[in-house]
């Protein structure tokens, strides 16, 4: 059967690329002939029945025991595994390895520069159902989700993200940084921003409202939408402080999900949709403090994330008004950084005795980081 069928167009991509398998290769592989019997295009729809195990069995093999070898990925890819077999009989209860798997070929999708959200069309309404199963992939322990997979969770979300014009994906990416977001904002911070927005305090009267009136299960994955950054955040917390010291051994896995993971952050920087209230939750978390603490900017081997951490600090303290997209001046910016110094002098001043020379000064002298070292390092 094999030696009768014309090699499809699809397979110029696979053979041509520097390092991919061959055409006598590719139709000599167990998948492909798999692929044959199973899922491949000749093969009657009626006919593309779901075996029991089988695409456990074929992402336990070809992809995990593989480490995802971009060679077994691009085999599958070629085969139309995602469109004919793996989405065709995704479902709300599908197991890890089945969510996973179509995670795999979207990035193989992305990597051989295709396009790969029309497949997700032609079933739009179990999309909702799969990207509620990618977060909770993304924040499973990694006793559940190895951290190998949580680095292809993550890059699934940057391709997301960057994927604003599909409106199956904008749809549901969406939720994960809009106003309710601001819901994980300390009160306090939550407070100072609705002062200074009138409309986001009448938003939030009214989805305090529609929240009561939502049924329990809505609610809850409402509340998991709202809260995925910021649990994700306390997750990638805990994994780059996980890299110790230089001269100590690093897990490359970790190094590789912590310079990901700044990639995720800098893309939603740097588009004015995510931005807009993405911003302040960033700002609130200190997250960025916290990378440049972390032993890792000092790690030879963290030379890209230090790059990238840098590119970060210029995209979250870009000179724009998040709200209206407008620029900054430099009277405008000034302003900003004075009114923060001085709202820590009225802290410092109400709660902590010994500061008072601190929140007395003028704030010419205090706004340096080592003039404010110099004041709050223990005497």
């Amino acid at each position: 059967m094999l030696q009768h069928m014309r090699p499809p167009p699809e397979l110029d991509r696979g053979y041509k690329r520097k390092g991919g398998p061959t055409v006598d290769q590719i139709f000599s592989d167990p998948l492909t002939q798999l692929s044959m019997k199973v899922w491949a295009p000749q093969v009657p729809p009626d006919r593309r029945v779901l075996i029991p195990d089988l695409i456990n069995n074929i992402y336990q093999r070809e992809c995990l025991n593989s480490g995802f070898s971009t060679r077994r990925l691009m085999i599958l890819e070629l085969s139309q595994y995602l469109e004919n077999y793996l989405w065709p009989h995704f479902h709300p209860g599908a197991s890890k390895q089945h969510v996973l798997s179509i995670v795999a070929m979207v990035n193989e999708k992305y990597r051989e520069g295709l396009q790969p959200w029309d497949v997700f069309v032609e079933f739009p309404d179990r999309f909702p159902s799969f990207f509620h199963a990618v977060l909770d992939k993304c924040l499973s322990a990694e006793k559940e989700v190895r951290m190998k997979e949580q680095l292809h969770l993550l890059i699934f979300l940057v391709h997301c993200f960057n994927s604003l014009a599909v409106d199956l994906v904008r749809e549901q990416v969406w939720k994960l940084v809009s106003q309710p977001t601001w819901n994980n904002l300390i009160p306090s911070r939550l407070e100072k921003e609705l002062h200074s927005n009138p409309t986001m305090r009448k938003f939030f009267k009214k989805l305090a409202r529609k929240d009561a009136d939502m049924d329990e299960l809505t609610q809850f994955a409402a509340l998991k939408e709202r809260k995925f950054m910021t649990r994700l955040f306390h997750k990638f917390s805990r994994v780059l402080y996980r890299v110790p010291e230089e001269g100590e051994r690093a897990s490359r896995l970790d190094i590789a999900y912590c310079e990901r993971f700044l990639e995720l952050l800098i893309d939603l920087e740097a588009q004015l949709p995510t931005r807009r209230y993405f911003n302040t939750l960033l700002d609130d978390s200190h997250l960025v403090v916290l990378c440049s603490l972390a032993p890792l900017v000092s790690r030879t081997d963290g030379n890209l994330f230090a790059q990238l951490l840098e590119i970060l600090k210029f995209y979250a303290g870009f000179e724009i008004n998040d709200q209206t997209g407008m620029p900054l001046t430099i009277n405008g910016v000034t302003s900003i950084h004075y009114n923060k110094i001085a709202s820590l002098q009225r802290a410092a001043f109400k709660n902590y005795s010994d500061l008072r020379t601190f929140a007395l000064s003028n704030i010419s002298r205090i706004d340096t980081r080592d003039s404010l070292k110099k004041h709050f390092t223990p005497q």
